[in-house]
């Protein structure tokens, strides 16, 4: 039987955080699923579209730089209940990223929400990497849309699209 995870998110924009965790989550499976959530409700930058293929060209890219055993990876939206999600795709854990301790309360709560609707379903939380800790999406939007340099946090790609977005708002 084949060990499925799902790692999910908005990844709006998909972050060198991010990455790490789809990394190190891949070599505990056989397929890690990254979910992009829809979740329009967050009023996105990228579209669910664009972040999907944000998170494909990064995957791409970064592949041929890891000594990592990696499973198959695979990205697919979503925009009903995650559990609906993991349990359409035969998921048998879902992995959490925690970058601090305040990320754990949400976290605990939401695993535990989760659980009862789902107890043959494990989440695994893994924390983040000492050098991207602090690293988040809306810290990286918020800091781009400034003009300050993002080029540490995020793959090369969703940097170029992010500067693109800026100049067709402007």
């Amino acid at each position: 039987m084949k060990r499925i995870a799902l790692y999910p998110g908005t990844f709006d924009p998909v972050t060198n955080g991010h990455l790490d965790i789809i990394y190190r989550a891949s070599s505990l499976c056989d397929v890690l699923i990254i979910g992009v959530a829809e979740n329009i409700g967050k009023k996105p930058f990228f579209n669910v579209s664009k972040r999907k293929s944000l998170i494909e060209e990064a995957i791409s890219k970064k592949n041929s730089n890891t000594t990592r055993r990696l499973g198959e990876i695979q990205v697919k939206s979503f925009d009903d209940l995650l559990i609906d999600f993991a349990r359409s795709n035969s998921v048998t854990m879902i992995i959490r990223g925690l970058r601090a301790v305040s990320d754990f309360d949400y976290e605990f709560q939401m695993a535990g929400m989760n659980a009862r609707l789902a107890s043959d379903i494990e989440t695994v939380f893994l924390t983040a990497s000492e050098r991207h800790q602090f690293v988040a999406s809306r810290f990286v939007k918020e800091i781009a849309l400034l003009d300050g340099d993002i080029s540490s946090f995020v793959p090369s790609n969703v940097s170029k699209a992010i500067e693109s977005k800026k100049k067709l708002k402007k």
